[in-house]
């Protein structure tokens, strides 16, 4: 059996510590706020130096809330495996179905998440700068699965009503009680805009 990458091992490696970092930080806020938490504390948190930790985040803000550095690769490479075509829509959710794989649907992760964000207004705006860079990269996917320029209106127009259809189903699924999965409400956002968003019948 052949050996794993040296290469390989590093990225998962960087990957593990990210992760470590940014599940200290969520649960140091969800604790004491963004304002009682430290670089130092969340480093500690992790096993990791805070030189190690300015490797991965340039603020502890962005440790709890910033933009994922790997998810504009993900989406190049999801794209560039979808069949010509395929509709962009169902490109997308596509992708977001692979996004909430396994651990990614860690709703109590989800809603502490929410909590932290409620409970610390100053982190608002990097997570508008978040959701934005994602958007900009699904619609530059878009783009390149159509041959459309990214500047185009219809990319554009993909990437924001996908992004709208996952704040919905994020919002369905934080609710109290016991909600269907999260890639359920996912899909059932995508089949409604699919059918033009039919009026409901009168019940």
């Amino acid at each position: 059996m052949a050996a794993p990458s040296t290469g390989g091992l590093r990225d998962r490696k960087k990957r593990e510590t990210r992760t470590a970092l940014s599940d200290a930080a969520l649960d140091l806020v969800a604790e004491r706020g963004i304002d009682q938490v430290t670089v130092d504390d969340i480093a500690h948190a992790a096993g990791v130096s805070p030189r190690t930790f300015f490797n991965y985040f340039p603020t502890k803000e962005d440790a709890v809330v910033g933009p994922d550095p790997d998810v504009t690769g993900r989406i190049d490479a999801h794209f560039a495996a979808r069949p010509a075509d395929e509709h962009p829509l169902a490109a997308v959710r596509a992708f977001l179905h692979a996004e909430l794989a396994g651990d990614r649907q860690d709703r109590q992760r989800w809603l502490t998440r929410i909590q932290v964000i409620q409970d610390n207004p100053q982190l608002l705006n990097r997570v508008f700068l978040a959701g934005a860079s994602t958007e900009r990269a699904l619609a530059a996917g878009v783009a390149a699965h159509t041959g459309l320029p990214v500047d185009h209106g219809y990319p554009l127009l993909v990437a924001a009503t996908a992004s709208a259809a996952f704040r919905v189903a994020i919002t369905r699924w934080s609710t109290p009680g016991t909600p269907p999965a999260l890639v359920d409400l996912v899909d059932e956002a995508f089949d409604l805009i699919a059918r033009g968003l039919p009026a409901p019948t009168a019940p």
